[in-house]
């Protein structure tokens, strides 16, 4: 079995800066990655606050960048499958694979971020890629020149609002608060944009309607009651997020809603594993945060392994 001396779950922003922090320490360091470097970066149009790109970056671009620093560095090993279980103790876990495979390594890393929430309607799960979507970025453009829905009221909900602007006929923006928790400059842009954007606040959606495609939501207000049913061609969900942490130990201290709790240094209450990103539990998860988590989690790791060799 192959022993690493780190082992760094998800090539999302946290995941890469710690690869490439530990690789250059000298360190060897396996990053496990099921789908494509760059994380939930890969979903976003554009990014206008990540410094050194003062007239913003495309998500794609960034990403391509990232893998691109990772490329010849020596130590470094990438394998594309999913994490199913890490077991063991400090100096001696073992991680299982998708692929039935397994690594022995000194520490983890947990980078492995967040996934989008459900809105909890009927039919969610049938309608998904038939009018129900969690990405503009990937699935925006079917509905060129068509009306949509978009769900939510923090930034991604705003952000994607924006970019679906330029596509789509009209957009139906529901939250169910009085006023959105977004960047207020978002709020404003969309504003500006008159009938283009129709925004149903105090309100949320209740019914996905349609036969083999979304033909219409259902929109109840929560102070009056009133409902009705608004044509639209697809609905893009940006309720928040909840953490990948399935193959992480029970014995692993989580808070209320399952992000993983750590100090400032980045160390969970297991000896030996670390979380950076969105997995953790904070208050703001953005892309140059888990860069930073990242940064620190490896620095940790590397002490950590330090002191194990004695």
């Amino acid at each position: 079995m192959p022993t690493v001396d780190s082992l760094i779950i998800g090539e999302g922003p946290a995941g890469v800066t710690a690869a490439l922090y530990l690789a250059r320490s000298g360190c060897s360091v396996l990053v496990a990655e099921q789908m494509t470097t760059g994380g939930q970066i890969l979903q976003t149009s554009s990014l206008e606050n990540y410094p050194g790109f003062p007239q913003g970056i495309k998500g794609y671009e960034l990403a391509d960048l990232f893998a691109a620093h990772l490329q010849g560095l020596d130590h470094l090993e990438r394998k594309s499958s999913a994490v199913t279980a890490v077991e063991g103790e400090a100096g001696h876990f073992t991680v299982t694979f998708q692929d039935k495979s397994t690594v022995e390594c000194k520490t983890v890393l947990v980078c492995s971020g967040a996934k989008h929430r459900l809105l909890g309607v009927d039919r969610e799960k049938e309608l998904t890629g038939h009018g129900v979507s969690y990405c503009a970025l990937c699935d925006g453009n079917f509905f060129r020149g068509k009306p949509v829905a978009v769900v939510g009221g923090g930034n991604a909900a705003l952000e994607e609002s924006l970019y679906l602007a330029n596509i789509v006929d009209k957009i139906h923006l529901i939250h169910r608060r009085d006023a959105f928790r977004a960047r207020k400059t978002y709020a404003d842009r969309l504003a500006a944009m008159g009938d283009k954007v129709v925004f149903h606040l105090n309100s949320q959606v209740t019914k996905l309607l349609g036969e083999k495609d979304l033909a219409a939501v259902g929109i109840s207000n929560l102070q009056t009651g009133d409902y009705e049913e608004v044509p639209v061609e697809a609905v893009f969900i940006y309720v928040g997020f909840e953490p990948v942490t399935t193959f992480l130990p029970k014995a692993l201290e989580r808070d209320a809603q399952g992000f993983v709790i750590t100090d400032t240094e980045m160390r969970t209450s297991v000896p030996g594993i670390f979380a950076a990103g969105d997995i953790r539990s904070k208050l703001c998860r953005q892309v140059i945060t888990a860069a930073g988590d990242g940064a620190t989690a490896a620095q940790a790791a590397f002490v950590f392994l330090e002191q194990l060799h004695g």
